[in-house]
């Protein structure tokens, strides 16, 4: 399967079932009255994560992605069953915007955490919770709240506590392969890792998650090689596992070369903690004491296809990784929880066009959506609640005479003064 790290998705939450307009009509209820039920919410989306996942090639094939909607209330004061929620499984590492990344909306960090993406419209009221004292038997009920309509850009960014970076064909996907239950792909010329490889390595009662990140170049961070587009996936790893080439003309100077890479991208990344390893010993026995960089006590000395040192290398990492910090991850947007069209602060514009008088805003196209223009008791409770937000004395200040067209959305009203 590809490695898709980066979709676009348009989401469309369910509506909220409408709420019923109906009245007890029994032989010996001697009043009746309103028994119309509300409607059901409409489903939300929410994306899920799955330890199991390790791309986003399933969103890839789902541009569209739409929730249920609520059912419509019925008589007897019988409400309308909620519309079942929409989930979906994405890698641990998720991370949504909207659509030209100017607002983060959240990310997806632990299995099975679920983080709302779409939230579902409320459903309308029926006329049995519409009485009030001035009006005990309205004939009319709302119509279920629009779900949230959003277009967003999707990221993944491997999640790893250890990430083993180096040039191409240093032996990292060997050294993965012989640490963990990954399997990649592994042979002798550069850039056989296209993608991120995730593997579980397990030490007696102790774990963690290991990444096999594709090999750098020089110059990356301008493009060249795979370019910059898998070095955003070094920066969610605790630890870094820099693995050298014992039988390259020079290791310290490939090790500088990715240093310089890697401050090129981020310069904090140059103190995230880091062991340094000198892979395939086994090729150059004769010189390795000669390696300079040896010289140095951090440096462990491996051999990835023959599986020496790698026990000192594992128990080495569970004690850096003890020292560690928490993984950066992106703060999540707690304003996302709430129904968009609720939090958002505009009430109404008006704008006059060719001697029309335009009304938008969302609290106004909210009470425009509940309301049923096919009932003329609900076309004057709506007027009401445009007199209530101030829109009539706009309309005034704006100019606006008797008779004049207001434009509401689709509908066009003639204004009524006096």
């Amino acid at each position: 399967m590809a490695f898709i790290d980066e979709v676009y998705c348009e989401l469309f939450a369910g509506r909220g079932g409408n709420g019923m307009a109906s009245f007890r009509r029994e032989k010996y209820v001697e009043f009746g009255g309103p028994w119309g039920g509300n409607g059901g919410h409409g489903g939300s989306i929410y994306f899920i994560g799955d330890e199991g996942k390790q791309t986003l090639a399933d969103l890839r094939y789902k541009k569209h992605i739409r929730a249920d909607q609520g059912e419509h209330g019925k008589s007897k004061g019988m409400h309308g069953k909620n519309a079942e929620h929409t989930y979906i499984r994405v890698p641990l590492g998720t991370i949504v915007y909207d659509e030209k990344k100017t607002r983060f909306i959240g990310e997806v960090t632990h299995h099975e955490e679920k983080l709302l993406v779409a939230k579902g419209g409320k459903g309308g009221r029926g006329n049995i919770d519409l009485k009030t004292h001035r009006n005990p038997a309205p004939n009319m009920a709302e119509k279920g709240d629009p779900g949230e309509h959003v277009k967003i850009h999707v990221e993944l960014k491997v999640l790893a506590d250890v990430g083993l970076i180096g040039f191409p064909s240093v032996g990292k996907s060997t050294l993965i392969s012989r640490l963990s239950n990954a399997r990649p792909k592994i042979a002798s010329y550069p850039f056989t890792t296209l993608s991120p490889n995730l593997g579980m390595v397990e030490v007696e009662d102790r774990s963690f998650v290991l990444a096999d990140l594709p090999g750098l170049v020089e110059n990356a961070h301008q493009g060249f090689g795979l370019g910059i587009r898998f070095l955003k996936h070094i920066e969610r790893c605790r630890v870094f596992i820099h693995v050298l080439d014992a039988s390259s003309d020079d290791p310290g100077k490939d090790y500088q070369s990715i240093r310089k890479e890697l401050e090129a991208y981020d310069p904090s990344l140059l103190d995230r903690p880091e062991i340094i390893v000198l892979n395939k010993i086994d090729l150059c026995e004769e010189r390795v004491p000669e390696i300079d960089i040896l010289q140095d006590d951090d440096v462990i000395a491996i051999s990835a296809l023959k599986k020496t040192g790698l026990d000192v290398l594992v128990h080495h990492v569970l004690d850096v990784l003890d020292r560690a910090p928490a993984p950066t991850t992106e703060q999540q947007n707690d304003d996302h929880k709430t129904y968009v069209l609720e939090h958002k602060t505009t009430d109404f514009v008006i704008e006059k066009k060719d001697e029309i008088f335009h009304l938008s805003g969302d609290k106004l196209k909210l009470l425009f959506e509940r309301t049923d223009f096919t009932k003329d008791e609900a076309i004057r409770r709506f007027a009401r609640q445009l007199r209530h937000m101030g829109v009539d004395e706009a309309l005034r200040k704006e100019g606006a005479k008797h008779g004049d067209i207001v434009k509401i959305f689709d509908f066009e009203f003639e204004f009524l003064d006096g």
